[in-house]
């Protein structure tokens, strides 16, 4: 192992403990292989590992919690940053505003955030870093009220190429500030970000349950109340084909079910608004059969990181996704033809993500990627298990794309996409200009240049 500082944290080289623990990744499909790796805490770690790179002659790379491992270029050339900065999440409750040190999870900022009447605009997992999340795009159960979760950040702390700790924010370095917001990254090691808070009292949520053969009904009357469904309610309807394993709730195991979850924000006390919502959406959904499981409620707002059940342990995942136009009748009919009862899909999960609301609008102030021009989010999601192999997951994901064609905006967000290789799209040839000179700027000499998400530069 070789120390770069006696106060810093230790450069690690492949076999060490060091190195497994700054590499490890949540997608375990795609395993971190860089040439070095190591864990910082403080912006001087952070520099000495710029100074090692550079004289090592290494491309820099950052990551957190890795549940993007899939999306990341080859790195068998670069030092890797783990990024778990020092510090807890900062509420200043009269602002609405909360600092949330790089490494922190999402958990943690609701759990602060939570006795101030306050959360930000968190995604469906509770153990998603909150960096990468945002400045990837952020699409959270509350975006149709409050728009991509990106728009919400105020301000953006960053170690530059040149080794400077910078506060950026619109007032200091516009050009920068707007880069970052969604820029597709490549401008340096970020420490913290501050952003935006907003009240919430209660919150209507959960997920609610079917046999796979209710399917064809249950999606059209979904479609059907999603395009004026008020602002305040985000949802998602998705078909799931899960194995009987202990995590899995035995009566959602082993034949395909559909689902329909998400969330509807009350900002007052009185939930009565939010509830009459949620009965919009949910009743005709519930006079087509009787759900075997529904968790929607009245709840808390920690409840809206456990309606999704998303997964909390490193798995190996294959998936794919797209941003879709209006669907129709003929949409619907090939969404369920390719992933429902009867497809033969491997997937375990694939679904639509209702868009729309403050999702579709452009942020006065917003950065490189501030809304979306679409009106669902498909993403689709298998874990290759014997007899189930990567390469047929690969090629029903590839069918599914070319089924659903005719939908396609052919844009992406960066936080949905699945793996590197899948065609993704979330700027135009302007913006990505743009984004370049700002790089050029803050990293003339390209050390972060591995880190840029494909086709968000026009350098590689």
């Amino acid at each position: 192992m070789t120390t770069i500082s006696e106060r810093d944290a230790s450069i690690a080289l492949p076999g060490e403990p060091a190195f497994e623990a700054a590499t490890q990744v949540f997608n375990l499909i795609a395993p971190a292989t860089p040439a070095a790796a190591v864990t910082v805490r403080t912006v001087e770690q952070i520099r000495d590992a710029l100074g090692h790179a550079r004289s090592e002659g290494l491309g820099v790379r950052m990551h957190t919690t890795g549940h993007a491992s899939a999306t990341t270029r080859p790195m068998h050339d670069a030092l890797l940053i783990r990024t778990l900065m020092d510090g807890g999440v900062e509420i200043d409750a009269e602002r609405r505003v909360a600092r949330v040190p790089a490494g922190t999870r999402w958990g943690a900022v609701v759990e602060a955030a939570a006795p101030y009447g306050l959360t930000g605009p968190h995604g469906s997992s509770p153990t998603v870093g909150v960096v990468g999340y945002l400045l990837r795009g952020g699409l959270s159960f509350y975006g149709r009220a409050t728009g991509l979760a990106v728009n919400s950040v105020r301000a953006v702390e960053l170690v530059t190429a040149d080794g400077e700790h910078r506060r950026v924010d619109a007032a200091s370095d516009p050009a920068l500030f707007w880069a970052l917001r969604g820029g597709g990254g490549g401008f340096g090691v970020v420490t913290a970000v501050e952003i935006d808070l907003f009240p919430v009292a209660k919150v209507v949520t959960g997920a609610a349950y079917w046999p796979a053969e209710h399917a064809g009904r249950l999606l059209a009357a979904w479609l059907a109340w999603a395009p004026d469904a008020p602002r305040e309610a985000s949802t998602s309807l998705r078909v799931f084909n899960l194995p009987p394993v202990p995590e899995v709730p035995p009566v959602l195991a082993g034949r395909p079910m559909v689902c329909v979850d998400g969330a509807v924000l009350s900002v007052g006390e009185d939930a009565t608004a939010a509830e009459q919502a949620a009965a919009e959406l949910l009743g005709p959904l519930r006079s087509v059969a009787e759900p075997v499981m529904d968790s929607w409620a009245t709840t808390t707002l920690a409840g809206v990181l456990e309606a999704h059940m998303e997964p909390g342990d490193p798995l190996p995942i294959v998936g794919d996704h797209m941003l879709l136009g209006e669907l129709g009748a003929d949409g619907a009919a090939a969404f369920l033809r390719l992933l429902g009862e009867g497809s033969g899909s491997p997937l375990l999960v694939a679904g639509l993500r209702q868009l729309g609301g403050a999702l579709a609008d452009s942020h006065p102030s917003g950065g490189a990627l501030d809304h979306l021009d679409a009106r669902y989010a498909y993403s689709g999601a298998g874990m290759p298990m014997p007899p189930t192999t990567v390469e047929e997951i690969r090629e029903h994901c590839a069918k599914v794309r070319a089924g659903l064609a005719p939908w396609d905006t052919g844009r992406t967000v960066p936080s949905f996409v699945e793996e590197i290789g899948q065609p993704q799209r979330h700027l135009d040839d302007d913006q990505i200009a743009a984004a370049d000179r700002v790089r050029a700027r803050v990293d003339p000499d390209g050390l972060f240049r591995g880190d840029i998400t494909p086709n968000a530069t026009a350098l590689l």
